[in-house]
């Protein structure tokens, strides 16, 4: 690779191409894997006999398994702050502020939130199924899935005076307002829980996160439509892993594109000064030495001063230096007007 080199753009993009390859792809995997541990996963109805069946297993324990019920708390529910009227056993009350930011590369203002203030709160809480059969829920805060609902939300909206506004607009944001909102996970709500579910030595129903670091559901739809959510996150890191190998895939042929008209050049020049070396031994056989001299004096390279011009530079014409120079130029371009070289033929007397 005489004389070639690797640009620092095609590395770095070659290099980020892939990184993100396998960063996404290492993400699908796990999505996928999260699927298809879905799919294997046992459906149980929450009835006297699930407390049987768990019993005929080794060590009563599911390591996943799905389960449906109504929420209901173990002891005094949660008290919505908002409409008294609201129960339930989870609650998330935040304060936000909205504001734009003035992005210098697109010259446009962008939203951005800013969490001034979060509390959750939780009491313990069961599943209940047809017969009064409960399970209850351990560590519901590290389930994914939506299981809290909207029960207040409001926007705060600031105003400014002048000397404000001009301020905003050199610091590059502008404060929109606040935002206060409250969710709960209200008492009677249907949810859909996947996970580990176990008898513990007291009788009693468990679910939990499982022990193998299978992911923890606990959401508010059907249990179709969470394992949909799944596939859908599935096939969007799969479409980022293909469209990031496909960009690294470009890179690399670009980089054989350049090496190959590179290598093509090389080949080019190389023809060329073979057949330019040849043409000069005819000629050199056909004039006599003193007109060889007599050329070198009246025609000199205007590049080292000591040898003939004795060849024309394609396509511009013009006949300026001798084939060594020629060869040594920095830049495969006519001296005299810069004009690309195509072609060098030798130049000759008769």
């Amino acid at each position: 690779m005489d004389g070639y080199a690797v640009r620092i753009p095609e590395v770095v993009c070659l290099g980020a191409s892939l990184t993100l390859s396998g960063i996404f792809y290492y993400l699908y995997r796990k999505s996928r894997k999260t699927v298809e541990r879905l799919d294997e996963a046992p459906h149980f109805t929450i009835d006297g006999k699930l407390k049987n069946i768990l019993k005929e297993i080794p060590g009563a324990c599911l390591q996943y398994a799905v389960i449906e019920g109504a929420v209901q708390p173990v002891g005094e529910p949660l008290t919505s702050h908002f409409q008294k009227e609201i129960v339930g056993v989870l609650q998330k009350i935040m304060l936000k502020q909205q504001r734009l930011v003035w992005n210098g590369l697109s010259s446009t203002w962008t939203d951005s939130e800013l969490v001034l203030h979060q509390r959750v709160n939780a009491v313990p809480f069961v599943l209940v199924g047809s017969d009064e059969t409960t399970v209850k829920v351990l560590c519901p805060l590290q389930a994914s899935g939506v299981h809290m609902e909207i029960t207040h939300e409001k926007f705060h909206q600031l105003n400014y005076g002048l000397g404000d506004i001009v301020g905003q607009y050199l610091s590059g944001e502008k404060i929109k307002g606040q935002l206060e909102t409250e969710e709960m996970l209200k008492v009677g709500a249907t949810l859909t829980g996947v996970g580990e579910l176990i008898l513990d030595t007291d009788g009693t129903l468990n679910l939990r996160p499982p022990s193998n670091s299978t992911q923890y559901f606990l959401g508010n739809m059907d249990f179709d439509t969470l394992r949909q959510d799944q596939e859908n996150v599935a096939v969007w890191w799969k479409a980022l892993t293909i469209t990031s190998a496909l960009v690294g895939a470009m890179v690399v042929l670009w980089v054989g594109r350049r090496y190959y008209y590179h290598l093509k050049a090389q080949w080019q020049r190389e023809q060329e000064r073979r057949e330019f070396e040849r043409w000069q031994a005819d000629v050199a056989g056909a004039e006599a030495p003193q007109d060889a001299a007599e050329e070198r004096v009246e025609n000199p390279c205007v590049i080292c001063l000591n040898q003939p011009r004795n060849c024309i530079l394609l396509d511009c014409g013009h006949v300026c230096c001798c084939h060594t120079c020629q060869r040594a130029l920095p830049r495969r371009q006519c001296p005299i007007c810069r004009q690309d070289i195509s072609r060098v033929m030798p130049l000759y007397h008769v």
